[in-house]
């Protein structure tokens, strides 16, 4: 990321920052690996460290499903039924070591303030509006917001009044970053990147409360959930700057690659993680050589796990998907076009589906709750 300012500071870091009563702001430095990572130095109104005290809420990791058959899923997670704040509504769907993936029906506002110790969170906004309320300010949010909240960042999420907030969310056990490949030796994104920075977007304003009293923290790590109950406001940041803070990047941005011929999914890339990747298919136009088949071939995912999360269109490939469907295609076996798609493909000029697709490279497992959901056919639907 590139270096933001918010609020006040001091001209030199680690030197003394007076409130007008002549005591001491409390300089908090929050970075990744250590202090090699990116990182951003914070001002607080209080110490950061100032707890009143702690309990331990229990278990967050979702119980997974017992081997099954190497197969094709489908899950409808518009039938789930489980609504609340960002943090009660989470439903989790799918995981390995390295990320949990979920869906949450986000209608009420978080009374508690959070923050993910284990790693970074992306929420994928795909209808509703509100803000998340960040110790580095506010981000307002829209549908086809991509959210990233670094590791360890409190935040509540608040959805507009009378708005119902659905959200695509990865909990990601790695910092979530954009793709290397897309960014020179500075760290700036390159002229071929499907995006740049001016499509980025921080927090938009820092509300600073100097308010004492009762305040609960839920701290997410180590496979559990812990209360935290500071004496004193978590919003009390006068002032940071730094490489490391949330930011929101829109899918209505991120410009297609397009060719003569059939693009291979990583065109599409939009963020990568440890292990993980996450693609957005867009409205584009399709390929232009004359004799072109623009749905995608069969390919085998040898070394990955693909899961797409459909957002809107029609998805030319598919039959039987809807909005908020999930698929997951493991690796080990082909998946490719249903019947019928590849041939009426041809001669179409564009396409208006909007997607967003996991790519892992460790298996996913299915949780078992997800099993509700899960349209039990689709593994056959291949069948003419």
């Amino acid at each position: 990321m590139f270096y933001r300012q918010l609020g006040k500071i001091p001209h030199k870091r680690h030197t003394m920052f007076k409130k007008d009563d002549g005591s001491l702001f409390r300089e908090q430095v929050m970075g990744t690996k250590g202090f090699s990572g990116t990182q951003s130095i914070l001002y607080h109104y209080y110490m950061p460290t100032e707890v009143a005290r702690t309990e331990l809420l229990g278990s967050y990791l979702p119980e997974y499903e017992e081997q099954e058959s190497l197969k094709h899923r489908h899950l409808l997670t518009d039938r789930i039924q489980k609504k609340g704040n960002a943090l009660e509504a989470r439903e989790y769907l799918l995981g390995n070591d390295d990320l949990l993936i979920g869906t949450a029906n986000i209608n009420e506002p978080m009374r508690s303030f959070y923050r993910n110790g284990d790693g970074d969170e992306m929420l994928f906004i795909h209808y509703g509006t509100g803000r998340i309320e960040t110790m580095f300010g506010t981000l307002a949010y829209r549908p086809g917001d991509y959210i990233i909240i670094p590791i360890g960042t409190i935040f509540r999420v608040i959805p507009n009044e009378g708005e119902r907030t659905k959200a695509l969310i990865v909990e990601s056990f790695s910092q979530i970053t954009t793709p290397r490949r897309y960014r020179n030796e500075y760290g700036q994104l390159l002229e071929h990147s499907p995006f740049c920075e001016r499509d980025i977007r921080g927090p938009d304003t820092l509300e600073t409360f100097d308010q004492k009293g009762e305040f609960e923290v839920i701290t997410k790590t180590r496979g559990h959930l812990h209360s935290h109950v500071l004496n004193h406001h978590p919003l009390d940041v006068v002032g940071w700057d730094g490489f490391l803070y949330p930011w929101a990047f829109n899918i209505e941005d991120f410009e297609p690659i397009t060719g003569r011929v059939h693009q291979p999914p990583p065109v599409h890339q939009t963020f990568e993680g440890h292990n993980f990747v996450v693609c957005s298919f867009v409205p584009r136009m399709f390929d232009y050589h004359p004799q072109s088949i623009p749905a995608p071939y069969t390919h085998s995912n040898v070394n990955s796990d693909e899961l797409l999360y459909y957002v809107e269109g029609n998805f030319m490939s598919r039959k039987g998907i809807k909005k908020e469907s999930i698929t997951l295609h493991p690796s080990g076996i082909p998946h490719g076009p249903h019947p019928g798609t590849t041939e009426a493909s041809i001669g179409k000029k564009e396409t208006l589906e909007l997607a967003v697709m996991i790519d892992t490279f460790k298996p996913l497992k299915i949780v078992k709750q997800a099993k509700v959901i899960e349209d039990e056919k689709y593994m056959y639907t291949w069948v003419g």
